[in-house]
């Protein structure tokens, strides 16, 4: 097995190793984090290497330890492989003493992830996963979703857009369990809506072309056709798509995720008009300005949601460590249930029994180039969605925790 990009960050320099035993395994003085997540794919610029940042920002803002004990980031690259990513998981509870995992952006990569630490009794946060699955009928006691799931994503724009009008959907998934968890909640939301579904198509994951799909989705005569997909897959189908003339014809793109760097990638001339909806929007305070504009300065970007979410996770990890007064996992979880989520990305957020951490979604749509007044200014919120309502209803997860409480 090959591991990429494999970093350390230590906040106060080299620690000493000393060993004691905890939950059958050697447990470090130091408190270590691993952000396991895709650093060189087709997500790798909306999380990767700029994940790795937003966790050490948040040890940073801790003062770089916790209880004495020196905290570290480890990272790896989990390559959007199950396989890869659960035995990279299960060293780092094993071997290498690793408290938290983060990241997991891939759903396959989420869910086996899950059981390892379900097996190690560790705790892991999803930042960034689709399926409902891993807050549903997979859920544990130490295992939590922190950002989006398709529910999240889908049901506010497919409302938006039926009542607009916009009530005839075809659909352009990546094929894989993310895709197919987009597809499944947007097709349910616009009929719920009213709406109808004309159709869609499965592409490959890095599929490149996208013209036998997007002709497929122009001749469904669809007055929205909606990109299941992500990162490079999504801005690539969003360009191949102008030069089919597909927006031109009178055809609406809505990608069901977007990230900020998309965006970017993507320039306000062909992007403007995109609605969308996200979690984190840098501009929307004067508090995520700040953090951002920090953020930028390091990594030349302004966050995405999933870097916001990151540093939002190891933050609220690290801060229910210190009321627990120790590292046990199942205190630690509990203590992260039981306190409110306040940051740069969370306002009064909370953990539900799931799992779920609700925090509000905004629905924005992308400006016009005359619209941005500053670098980066290319998201005008539209509407903010509470999180008792952005996301599914508790009596819906289908998680046996759930059912207990």
């Amino acid at each position: 097995m090959r591991i990429l990009n494999r970093r350390r960050f230590c906040m106060a320099g080299g620690a000493m190793l000393g060993l004691s035993p905890m939950h059958g395994r050697a447990q470090p003085t130091a408190l270590r984090v691993g952000v396991l997540t895709d650093m060189t794919g087709v997500y790798s610029d909306s999380i990767g290497s700029g994940s790795v940042l937003a966790a050490r920002m948040a040890a940073e803002d801790v003062g770089g330890s916790v209880l004495g004990r020196t905290i570290e980031i480890l990272s790896a690259d989990n390559q959007n492989k199950a396989d890869i990513g659960s035995a990279i998981a299960r060293q780092w509870y094993e071997r290498d003493g690793v408290n938290l995992i983060v990241g997991l952006d891939n759903s396959a990569v989420a869910l086996a992830v899950e059981q390892v630490a379900r097996e190690r009794s560790g705790i892991v946060i999803a930042i960034a996963v689709s399926t409902n699955d891993f807050t549903g009928r997979f859920c544990t006691p130490t295992a939590m979703s922190w950002n989006y799931d398709s529910y999240a994503l889908t049901h506010g724009v497919a409302r938006t857009l039926v009542a607009r009008g916009l009530d005839s959907w075809f659909f352009l998934a990546v094929d894989f369990a993310f895709g197919t968890a987009l597809e499944t909640s947007a097709s349910d939301a616009v009929r719920s809506a009213g709406g109808r579904v004309l159709g869609s198509v499965r592409h490959p994951i890095d599929a490149g072309d996208f013209s036998s799909f997007l002709l497929a989705a122009k001749a469904s005569g669809a007055k929205v056709v909606a990109l299941a997909s992500g990162g490079a897959d999504m801005t690539n189908a969003v360009k191949q798509a102008a030069e089919f003339g597909i927006p031109q014809g009178g055809q609406t793109l809505v990608p069901l995720l977007c990230t900020i760097q998309d965006i970017h990638s993507l320039g306000l001339s062909v992007a403007h008009g995109m609605t969308l909806m996200t979690s984190f929007t840098w501009n929307r305070t004067d508090q995520t300005r700040g953090w951002s504009e920090r953020f930028f300065a390091r990594h030349h970007t302004m966050p995405s949601m999933s870097q916001a979410a990151t540093y939002s996770a190891v933050l609220h990890y690290l801060r229910a460590v210190a009321a627990a007064g120790g590292t046990d996992s199942t205190v630690v979880a509990a203590r992260m249930r039981a306190m409110p989520v306040q940051d740069v990305y969370a306002n009064e957020g909370h953990i539900r029994a799931d799992g779920r951490l609700l925090h509000d979604m905004y629905l924005i749509r992308v400006k016009q180039p005359a619209e941005s007044k500053t670098p980066w200014d290319y998201e005008a919120i539209l509407q903010t969605v509470p999180g008792d309502q952005a996301f599914r209803p508790l009596a819906d997860a289908g998680c046996p925790l759930a059912e207990k409480t």
